[in-house]
């Protein structure tokens, strides 16, 4: 089947002391899409995937749904491609424009939300707020109202290689061996992984596991509040102040080293950004580079809110969750633990055996994955 790819972008008025993207006029955002869909025939219902940072326009599972005769339109958010100041409460305001665009533009009824990889926990958190509209500010105290925006409810999610959140994801990813974040190569050997001296190998016991994953957290607790302490003090002086920081030390996970931990499918040693020791302190780590008011909405283990556990508990409409057994970045827990939160009395659970992340490695396996979603839209009369 032939399809078609519609560019078109849509802007909208926003009141905000605070600029976090590059360019552009002040109190106006402009959001980009694309419109991927069949050649020939017209649809009331539209997939819509979309990821705090945008840029999944071509993925393989995008276009298969188009090419299976879907209309799909893949939103990126203001922060296409650079997630440094990212605020995920604004990536919401955006999904929630380009919903409201969309069904007057083109005239779709129905919207499902495609929740791949990090897009997961931005539809949970969406739908969410949608469904019980509470926030009116970031976690940093700045004005962001999501209640008087009038989100339009999806009418069903998909949870596609989603993991739980970027504030979980990045707290079970952060190297836990190091103790000062103004001395990051200065490392606590027992929790390096990495250092072939290290005394804790695998496969790893569990007191240690424990012990690592405690670390993590505590790691992140600091930097949090290192990062609200730093912003008060400069709102003493200026309300609108922010500073950029480094995280050095992202990608260190017991996953990686031990295939015991979490198994599935997936390769062992390896992670979707490649050699998880290279990875761990490499220029495109998770978070490397971000500014204190981003931390706390996006990365922050405590300060962030949107989390596809504790959001998906308010979601209400049907789900279709599919874990990808070789995934590299998404675990099987973070899929499982997604389902068992949701809310929605219509949910659903696939694995597709052996398929990995973008369903590169083994593209035989994406018709598959397209038929699961398909009957089960078809089956919900979407």
């Amino acid at each position: 089947m032939r399809i078609m790819r519609e560019p078109y972008g849509y802007a909208y008025a926003e009141k905000s002391r605070l600029k976090e993207t590059y360019g552009g006029p002040e109190g106006q955002v402009f959001v980009e899409c694309m419109r991927i869909r069949p050649e020939e025939g017209e649809s009331k219902t539209v997939i819509l995937f979309s990821h705090p940072i945008g840029g999944g326009s071509f993925l393989p599972m995008v276009t298969a749904l188009a090419k299976a005769g879907r209309h799909v339109i893949y939103c990126n958010t203001r922060y296409r491609g650079n997630d440094t100041a990212l605020i995920l409460e604004k990536c919401v305001l955006d999904l929630g424009a380009c919903i409201a665009d969309l069904k007057q533009r083109f005239g779709y009824e129905k919207v499902v939300l495609g929740g791949w990889s990090g897009g997961g926990s931005l539809s949970l958190f969406y739908q969410d707020q949608a469904e019980h509209p509470t926030i009116t500010h970031t976690p940093a105290g700045d004005p962001v109202d999501l209640v008087a925006a009038n989100l339009q409810p999806a009418d069903a999610i998909l949870l596609l290689a989603a993991h739980i959140s970027r504030s979980v994801t990045m707290t079970e990813w952060i190297d836990p061996s190091i103790l000062d974040e103004d001395r990051p190569f200065e490392r606590d050997r027992e929790l390096n992984i990495y250092d072939p001296d290290c005394p804790n190998q695998p496969p790893y016991s569990e007191a240690f596991v424990a012990r690592f994953r405690a670390a993590q957290i505590e790691r992140n607790r600091r930097i949090t509040a290192r990062a609200k302490q730093t912003l008060a003090e400069l709102k003493a002086t200026d309300p609108d102040m922010e500073r950029p920081f480094v995280v050095y030390g992202t990608m260190s996970d017991v996953r990686w080293t031990d295939p015991t931990q979490d198994p599935s499918d997936r390769r062992p040693y390896t992670c979707y950004l490649g050699e998880p020791r290279i990875a761990n302190d490499g220029p495109v780590g998770l978070g490397r580079f971000t500014t204190l008011r981003s931390w706390l909405s996006q990365w922050s283990y405590d300060e962030s809110r949107a989390n596809g556990v504790t959001n998906g508990a308010g979601v209400s409409c049907p789900t279709l969750t599919i874990n990808n057994t070789a995934d590299l970045a998404c675990t099987p827990s973070h899929a499982r633990r997604l389902f068992e939160a949701l809310g929605s009395k219509d949910k659903t659970y696939v694995d597709i055996e052996g398929a990995d992340h973008y369903y590169m490695e083994r593209p035989d396996l994406l018709p598959t994955a397209v038929k699961t979603v398909t009957e089960w839209l078809d089956a919900r009369g979407f």
